[in-house]
């Protein structure tokens, strides 16, 4: 959330080791959701109610004294799920240091019906039609994963609405549970409460069956307080997903300093416990994304890193038109022979432009999407860039298009990450990631990549489909590592218009409290 001139953000973090336990909210501040100020422990397990964890949450901040009301799960004694309110101790507070936990906690109990373990993670509130505010909360019953609602008007005391807003048979239990307005046509977001014309209503549930964030977008009655997808056929947890590689427990907030709708993610790793234990942390947040409605399609997300990520940018370089034959591998000459560069050449923001020139008649019928990975030709694809690799191209981690010609007037393009090569090390998980992506009238086909030391996060078509993947390269590294264009189809050029950033490192340290 914003307060009074900063970002927060509150995490779920084990203070004691870099496995799972001990679930505490640590607390962090921005001015700029770039550089990041470490504070103290926000929310500690230290009453019946949460001495298992304290788990997902949200916060709300009333629109007219501005008090801020969050809404967290805790994990009691014998592993029940309740859910409980904190506010602040000194909302005059920019930081918001101190937290004091209601006395009427807990607030919420399973209902008759839910399982003990199947009721978690509070949304941000919502302001219904009656002067009421409404929360959603994830569950489950046997494998209908569902989203129950609650009505309250102090946070305090609250009643279950008779019918559940949404449910969708055989996706299990739904956590992290969001639900968000957004504009039909227009780039701005919406506050949480939002409703009327020119507005659909955004649902995404992660699904903890298949650890992957699905949503869908549809139409919300605020009366009736139902939800139902402007598409069935790609409900909650059968359709679209938020991003297509390693990425889960997501959350949005809305930023009325900016009026945007910001997506944060969260991205574990694919190495091994031991690991995580060598380097003394795990996991990670993505940059942060803004996220409006595709006004083309009307269905899909467009998901974008945030502005201020480019004040990280710092040495420029543009490639126009390069020409990648079928077959062919081109190296992109970067940076410099300075020590410096050593140090950030693995840290890129990359834009490319690429353009498709058939050299040789059209073959339908093709069946190849992204599970061959890069290596597999076809007539069209695939092509893309080689980001982590080193000079032989024993690692590398490619991003890449790969259109087919399904019939003779029908193309179908996916977008995809193969991690197969990405390292040598042979305990880390390594699986091809993507999905197809629609591409609108004579649209080129797009990617950005930012990339980063053990992570590539690539958007196509202006982020109409996300792919986050961890990489742990052992030779691609440092001054090691190199950036190519590939193309493997057998039947076409491609040209391939490019931007590239070298990007400095983002601060994270610890807030001078002494200092204040």
């Amino acid at each position: 959330m914003y307060h009074k001139g900063w970002y927060h953000i509150f995490y779920q973090y084990n203070p004691y080791s870099a496995v799972w336990g001990n679930i505490t909210w640590g607390h962090a501040v921005s001015r700029d959701l770039i550089h990041w100020l470490i504070l103290p422990l926000a929310l500690i397990p230290d009453n019946w109610y949460d001495i298992n964890g304290v788990w997902t949450g949200s916060a709300t901040r009333h629109p007219e004294d501005g008090n801020i009301y969050m809404l967290y799960t805790g994990s009691t004694g014998n592993l029940t799920q309740v859910q409980n309110l904190a506010h602040p101790a000194d909302l005059a507070d920019p930081l918001l240091l101190r937290w004091v936990k209601s006395p009427a906690n807990p607030i919420l109990l399973p209902p008759p019906g839910i399982g003990p373990k199947d009721f978690r993670d509070p949304t941000t509130a919502w302001l219904g039609p009656d002067g009421l505010w409404r929360v959603a909360i994830g569950s489950r019953v046997e494998k209908l994963g569902l989203t129950l609602v609650y009505k309250t008007d102090d946070f305090v005391s609250y009643e279950l609405l008779d019918h559940y807003l949404h449910s969708v048979p055989g996706t299990g239990m739904w956590e992290c549970v969001d639900f968000y307005p957004v504009l039909v046509n227009g780039t701005k977001g919406l506050d949480t409460s939002a409703v009327g014309e020119g507005i659909k209503h955004v649902l995404k549930a992660s699904l903890d069956d298949t650890k992957l964030d699905h949503f869908a977008v549809g139409t919300y009655d605020p009366v009736k307080d139902l939800w139902t997808p402007d598409d069935p056929e790609s409900d909650v947890g059968i359709g679209l997903k938020y991003d297509y590689g390693r990425y889960y427990a997501s959350k949005t907030f809305y930023d009325e300093e900016k009026q945007r709708r910001i997506l944060w993610g969260w991205i574990n790793e694919t190495d091994t416990e031991f690991d995580d234990l060598k380097k003394g942390w795990a996991s990670l947040q993505t940059i942060p994304r803004t996220v409006v409605l595709d006004s083309k399609t009307g269905r899909d997300l467009l998901q974008w890193p945030v502005e201020e990520i480019e004040s990280l940018r710092l040495n420029f370089f543009c490639f126009d038109e390069v020409l990648v034959g079928p077959g062919s591998v081109v190296p992109l000459h970067i940076g410099s022979a300075t020590q410096n560069f050593a140090y950030i050449a693995l840290q890129l923001d990359i834009t490319a432009e690429f353009e498709v020139e058939l050299i040789s008649g059209k073959k339908p019928g093709e069946e190849n999407r992204c599970d061959g990975g890069a290596a597999e030709r076809s007539s069209l694809g695939p092509f893309g860039i080689l980001a982590l690799a080193d000079a032989s191209l024993s690692e590398l981690t490619p991003v890449f298009f790969r259109p087919v010609q399904t019939t003779l007037d029908t193309v179908t393009t996916y977008f995809c990450t193969d991690q197969t090569r990405s390292s040598m090390a042979p305990e880390v998980f390594k699986v091809v990631y993507g999905s197809s992506i629609p591409v609108v009238g004579d649209e080129k086909l797009e990617m950005r990549v930012l990339v980063d030391h053990s992570i590539v996060e690539s958007f196509g078509q202006g982020g109409r489909r996300v792919i986050s993947s961890r990489v742990y390269p052992t030779r691609a590294i440092y001054g090691d590592a190199r950036l190519f264009l590939f193309n493997n189809a057998t039947d076409v050029n491609v040209k391939v218009k490019l931007k590239i950033w070298e990007m400095n490192s983002a601060f994270i340290r610890p807030f001078a409290l002494d200092q204040l």
